[in-house]
């Protein structure tokens, strides 16, 4: 079963708890504080693999994650940093958030992208001393990992698409020079799935794409093809079959323009690609209808009785020997915006004010804010942050309700 949109859900692994402890040892009266920190939480990737041919494997299983970091322990110990998890998927994989914003396309064998950054382990509360802390008795919690929703969707990585309405031969090809196997039948809309063959001919050697076919106002939405088209945005070349022996009667030349018509309104640029028009089935027409071909100065080629294949293959082949050496697939360029630095305020629904920023928020994640020197310490790290310039920038008022993660606090704007 071929699968080429998926939703998947990644989690990342969180961030273990530093911990709160003391020497205890004999002889030593007064030992010094010895909390070891939290490991960090695993991260999710996704690899491009030229091994994984379909998204299938998140049909019906679309959840990933990766391990949590563990607690820190007494006397100085860390916790083990949890086990990160790669999510191989094929090439040509695009990645978009639930806005639909490409935020990824994996193209390459072995690209990465970062899906969910695993949450960074909490400070033990030997970090936290000072010469005005002799004995802090917090510690940080561990940052929680990232979690998220994205759509993947796949458009095949073929040097030829094959491209023509149902039932123009183009499974019959594929099958004939390659060792692809689709299903082959009488009926229109036989190929309902897209299918991949690897094309070998003297020294010639290209990947090839059977696309199910198209019809009159596929880019716009009609019959099975459009969810399809995608499919030809990376080929290098396109292979245009026209049917000689049309069910309908239409002409090749009326099944070129209303091809490349469909072709120009779902991407213009395609238009601009190598390609190849062929007339196919010729072992089902007349030596007129063949004699017509040969004065439009358009190919023939019969997949049942191999005429004209070798000429076919090798064209192709040179044809894509020459799109290779000038340039590679066009593939659209994706800027990733780094995460924003700093301290952000906005104002919620209800009125309160949330405070974003990852500093900000680690500021507060501590084990104990009842306790007199934590909350001092937390006070001061936003303080040092800009928090409090920042609310007063946002237009804060004496008794806002002030959310910072999970921490909620009444703004006091003179403390």
């Amino acid at each position: 079963m071929f699968v080429d949109e998926c939703q998947i859900h990644v989690k990342a692994g969180d961030g273990g708890a530093g911990a709160v402890s003391f020497r205890r040892e004999a002889h030593v009266a007064e030992g010094g504080p010895d909390g070891g920190d939290g490991g960090n939480g695993g991260d999710v990737w996704l690899v491009a693999d030229h091994n994984v041919a379909s998204l299938l494997s998140f049909k019906d299983h679309p959840h990933r994650r990766a391990t949590s970091g563990s607690h820190g322990m007494g006397k100085g110990r860390h916790g083990r940093s949890g086990t990160g998890t790669d999510v191989p998927v094929p090439e040509g994989t695009v990645v978009r958030d639930q806005a639909g914003t490409v935020l990824a396309e994996l193209n390459e064998p072995g690209t990465r992208w970062l899906a969910a950054k695993g949450g960074q382990g909490g400070r033990g509360n030997a970090r936290f001393l000072s010469n005005r802390r002799r004995a802090p008795a917090f510690a940080e919690q561990g940052e929680a990992g990232e979690e998220h929703w994205y759509d993947l969707e796949l458009k095949l990585m073929a040097d030829v698409a094959l491209v023509g309405f149902p039932n123009a031969g183009k499974s019959t090809l594929i099958s004939r020079v390659s060792a692809a196997k689709p299903k082959v039948a009488d009926y229109p809309f036989t190929t309902l799935e897209p299918h991949l063959g690897v094309v070998r001919f003297d020294d010639h050697e290209f990947v090839a794409a059977d696309i199910p076919g198209l019809v009159e106002g596929a880019s716009e939405g009609r019959g099975l093809g459009y969810r399809f088209l995608r499919h030809i945005e990376r080929a290098r070349v396109l292979l245009v079959l026209v049917d000689l022996a049309p069910v309908d009667g239409r002409s090749p030349r009326d099944q070129e323009e209303v091809l490349l018509h469909e072709l120009g309104n779902y991407r213009p640029e395609l238009l601009e690609r190598p390609r190849l028009v062929v007339g196919s089935r010729a072992d089902l027409v007349d030596e007129q209808v063949r004699a017509l071909a040969v004065a439009a100065d358009l190919p023939v080629i019969s997949a049942v009785t191999g005429e004209g294949l070798s000429w076919l293959l090798g064209h192709l082949g040179e044809m894509v020997a020459e799109a290779r050496a000038r340039t590679s697939v066009v593939r659209e360029v994706v800027v990733h915006r780094p995460v924003p630095a700093g301290v952000q305020v906005e104002r919620a629904p209800d009125g309160s004010l949330v405070v974003r920023g990852r500093q900000a928020e680690r500021a507060v994640a501590l084990s104990d804010l009842t306790d007199a020197g934590a909350l001092a310490y937390a006070q001061g790290r936003l303080r040092h942050l800009g928090v409090d310039r920042a609310l007063a920038r946002a237009g804060a008022r004496r008794g806002d309700l002030v959310r910072i993660g999970r921490f909620e606090f009444e703004w006091e704007p003179d403390l």
